[in-house]
């Protein structure tokens, strides 16, 4: 069974102390709830609350061309709905059903723009417990997210430790980098800077597509790793087809229009047709602000309470969120005593190898639901066979003292 819906959680205070008379909240549930058996889907930055296939979605698919993960979460599949009843909701701030800067303020019968209060990742994982409230669900079986979801999870994980079983963060870590920070502030100021942005209050006119198609043009650099873009375009022209999108200075004409310009330039135009420009400064902060520490003294402290088991899922060719931020994440784990497996995913795909390979993120994420971190398909970096040393001949230097 599968159900689509929105409800309204009514008067709702965000972590910034500020308030809004009614938050609505888009949520997809699939399969039966059997007092045990919840599953908890959290979305990264631009998804909805479609993570899998609905028999009855048509065309109406939340305003995306299909589910985000629909070869994970599904009949049969690695989060098997046929066996647990799973939840995704579409967070605070987005533009998916769920109130965000682009929904009717109530007390003025205008889109609120960017009146809308600061929202923060804390706010998704509190809107997450009262819409689970409503629905009759107290402890989750385990909680799975990618990206900025993986974000949310580690949220739910300090937040509600108790109401938590088991949880995945996959490519994900417990803050970001300066890089990327850096990489979403250009993001944001190239929606900011477009002459349509208006302080974002733009629903009455044209918007800020230029704009928001820069920022998502440089989301989907970060997304993709360089042997993925090497792969997929290489240095090639785009064909004499290929026509682009926004008109070349009059030098331009001269030089090929490459395939990775014509990518970009397709995925922009899909974007603004899709997602509003407001959310987007508002997602991004809400991920670029999380801090698992902020208000403890570690990551490990932040944790400590959480008594089940947490599985990180991490990818070589993720530059986003590396390897190496999910160990440190692991380590933090294990200096708490939280039961933790940190499985790494030998890919190229990128960041992005959390929605394009399902075949390497579908066997660990089945075995966690049903065995725990125990399941035959989890590897954990702590517990593989280190390199024996090897010992090369010493060559003594005429110089050494």
């Amino acid at each position: 069974m599968t159900t689509k819906n929105t409800i309204d959680l009514g008067e709702f205070q965000f972590c910034s102390g500020e308030t809004i008379p009614s938050l609505e909240v888009a949520y997809e549930t699939y399969g039966e709830f059997t007092g045990d058996n919840a599953v908890l889907v959290c979305h990264a930055l631009t998804g909805s609350s479609h993570v899998a296939r609905r028999p009855d979605a048509g065309g109406d698919t939340a305003g995306q061309a299909r589910a985000w993960w629909g070869d994970v979460v599904g009949p049969g599949k690695a989060i098997d709905t046929s066996e647990y009843y799973v939840v995704c909701a579409n967070a605070p701030g987005s533009c998916y059903g769920t109130t965000g800067p682009s929904s009717e303020n109530p007390e003025t019968g205008e889109p609120y723009g960017t009146d809308f209060p600061p929202v923060t990742v804390g706010d998704w994982t509190r809107a997450q417990r009262q819409l689970l409230d409503e629905l009759g669900v107290g402890r989750l079986h385990a909680v799975v997210g990618g990206s900025v979801g993986g974000m949310n999870v580690l949220d739910w994980l300090q937040r509600y430790p108790d109401d938590v079983e088991r949880a995945a963060g996959v490519a994900t870590a417990a803050r970001l980098d300066p890089q990327c920070l850096a990489l979403d502030t250009v993001a944001r100021r190239a929606i900011t800077s477009d002459p349509n942005w208006n302080g974002g209050h733009y629903y009455d006119g044209p918007g800020p597509d230029d704009g928001l198609a820069r920022a998502r043009q440089i989301g989907h650099i970060m997304y993709l790793s360089k042997a993925s873009m090497s792969r997929k375009f290489g240095r090639r022209s785009a064909g004499r087809e290929a026509v682009r999108e926004t008109p070349p200075d009059p030098a331009a004409a001269f030089f090929p229009y490459r395939e990775v310009e014509s990518y970009l330039d397709y995925q922009a135009d899909k974007f603004t047709d899709r997602f509003d420009a407001n959310s987007y400064l508002y997602m991004t902060r809400a991920m670029d602000d999380f801090d698992l520490s902020a208000g403890y003294e570690s990551d490990a402290d932040a944790l400590a309470a959480f008594e089940g088991e947490l599985l990180l899922l991490s990818f070589t060719g993720d530059w986003h969120f590396t390897v190496e931020q999910s160990e440190a994440l692991a380590d933090a784990c294990r200096k708490a005593d939280v039961d933790v497996a940190h499985h790494v995913v030998e890919s190229d795909h990128g960041h992005d190898a959390f929605l394009v390979e399902p075949e390497k993120v579908g066997p660990p994420l089945s075995e966690l639901l049903e065995a725990g971190l125990a399941g035959r398909t989890i590897t954990d970096t702590e517990s593989e066979p280190e390199e024996p040393e090897s010992f090369a001949p010493v060559h003594t230097s005429l110089f050494s003292e």
